[in-house]
């Protein structure tokens, strides 16, 4: 097994990789104690090679990775890649570009929303993954042969994924639908943790301006307890624990501790005084610099039937072009649509509004209609002319 364990192997490795038009890329790291995720193996292949760098080798230095990361001439691939690129931002302030998703790419190509790698291997490469490793202990040392191989399955079939996708995008001319959503996975913003903006997770629980006010200030508190000590949200303070706090506003140790949810003893600690601050900061901000609070459109109303009408329509045009849903739209979209004909959503922009966002605005406006013709949903566009109608579908 190719298990690369000291710098100067990974430099060797990354200038081989660097004369390859792509290579593959697969991350194993653990956060279910940490804040911050913990990378404990790298895996890298091109078409000549696959090999898994040992990230807790003592001594190692990343900086090779790195680099390759930014090499302009290599288009670095992944599946899902999110968290992947969250751990070289963390560790390097850098986003690997040029950037392919084959999870998203499958999305755009019909494969339905969020298929797994194993699904793409199976369906693409005709090969199961072997998952008897799924849930190892990446930090433990040293790692097996069955670890390594179970990892590096994880770019040696992804090689292919990609091309065949590849293949698909440009053959459907959608290599640009594509590239709209690698700027946005591509973007530093996607991955920076703001204190600031931590309450927005839970914007939907405050009804009132005083609620969000404490709200904010207490998820921010939590957020930056929790970065600076490297240590998961939940271990600061439970979710449902502060929205209670929040929503209570409690005032002194004594009323914290009334708090049904709340740990005992913590009101007498550290913490317990900061939530209490973070409190009094909350009630003292100026109600009219807050954010406007969003009433849930979901709860029905005059868009409730609209709504339900462009979930029709967007599973119409999914099926059609053979893109999946989630990637036209989601559901907040629909919502903002049905209530705004200018809504700021990305079904109303670009390849979104060709396909689908022109058409919802039509529906709205009387000028499509919705209908079922040999088991199927088909959509008629009406014509000028009184009792004219075509069939778009």
């Amino acid at each position: 097994m190719s298990l690369i364990t000291t710098t100067s192997e990974l430099a060797h490795a990354c200038a081989r990789f660097s004369r390859h038009p792509f290579v593959t890329v697969d991350t194993e790291f653990l956060r279910e104690t940490t804040f911050w995720p913990k990378v404990c193996v790298i895996q890298i292949a091109s078409d000549d090679e696959a090999v898994a760098v040992d990230a807790l080798a003592d001594g190692l230095d990343l900086g090779p990775f790195f680099a390759l990361m930014a090499d302009p001439a290599v288009v670095k691939v992944f599946h899902a890649a999110r968290q992947d690129l969250e751990i070289v931002w963390n560790l390097a302030k850098m986003i690997p570009a040029p950037l392919f998703d084959t999870q998203v790419a499958a999305m755009v190509c019909g494969f339905g929303d969020q298929v797994s790698y194993g699904e793409l291997a199976q369906s693409l490469c005709r090969v199961a993954i072997d998952k008897s490793s799924r849930f190892t202990d990446w930090t433990r040392r040293p790692l097996s042969d069955a670890q390594i191989a179970y990892a590096l399955a994880d770019v040696t079939h992804l090689r292919d994924i990609y091309r065949s996708l590849l293949a698909k995008l440009e053959t459907t001319g959608r290599t640009d639908w594509l590239a709209d959503e690698m700027e946005s996975l591509s973007a530093p913003a996607t991955y920076e943790q703001h204190p600031d903006n931590a309450w927005e997770r839970f914007r939907h629980r405050a009804r009132k301006p005083r609620d969000l006010a404490v709200l904010m200030e207490i998820a921010a508190w939590r957020e930056r307890e929790a970065q600076s000590k490297d240590v998961p949200r939940s271990r600061v303070l439970k979710d449902d624990v502060m929205i209670e706090v929040a929503l209570a506003a409690p005032r002194s140790a004594d009323a914290l501790a009334n708090l049904r949810a709340f740990p005992r003893g913590m009101e007498r600690s550290r913490s317990g005084a900061d939530i209490l601050a973070a409190v009094e900061r909350g009630l003292a901000r100026d109600p009219a610099t807050l954010p406007k609070i969003e009433r849930e459109r979901r709860s029905g109303g005059s868009t409730g039937a609209t709504v339900e009408l462009l979930k029709v329509l967007l599973r119409q045009v999914s099926e059609r072009h053979g893109v999946a849903a989630k990637m036209i739209a989601t559901v907040d979209d629909l919502e903002a649509i049905a209530s705004d004909d200018r809504a700021e959503v990305a079904a109303l922009r670009g390849w979104r509004r060709e396909i689908f966002g022109a058409k919802a605005l039509e529906l709205k406006r009387g000028k499509l209609a919705l209908t079922v013709e040999r088991g199927r949903v088909v959509t008629l566009e009406w014509q000028d002319t009184p009792g004219e109608q075509a069939e778009v579908a």
